[in-house]
């Protein structure tokens, strides 16, 4: 038999009430302008800070593995336990920086030529 919820005076209660749908779901950053900000000259790892923007990157088996094993190097020689975002973030910027200074000459433009 269910519970009923009795106020002070005895009788049958009321369903507490419940934020609105506005209270629930504000908006956490503040509205875009329709100013475009300039892009940084070149990129660096951005480390440890909140990140505006989101990617998913598919991997495969051998890749994630062979991360692991870069972040467990990195922990062993250096003493930095790096998170997987924290690492691709590093080597993305290397990348970039490469690809910037070098052209089409880069490590990374030349692997995307190959495959």
């Amino acid at each position: 038999m269910p519970r009923r919820v009795t106020t002070s005076s005895g009788g049958a209660g009321k369903r507490p009430s419940m934020p609105g749908a506005d209270e629930l779901f504000r908006a956490t950053a503040p509205a875009k302008s329709d100013e475009v900000p300039e892009p940084e000259p070149s990129v660096s790892a951005s480390g440890r800070v909140k990140h505006d923007e989101k990617m998913t990157v598919y991997v495969t088996a051998a890749e994630l593995l062979a991360v692991e094993q870069a972040r467990l190097t990195l922990r062993a020689e250096l003493g930095r336990s790096v998170d997987r975002g924290r690492f691709v973030r590093a080597a993305l910027a290397v990348a970039l920086a490469d690809l910037e200074s070098r052209g089409t000459q880069s490590d990374v433009a030349r692997r995307l030529s190959e495959s």
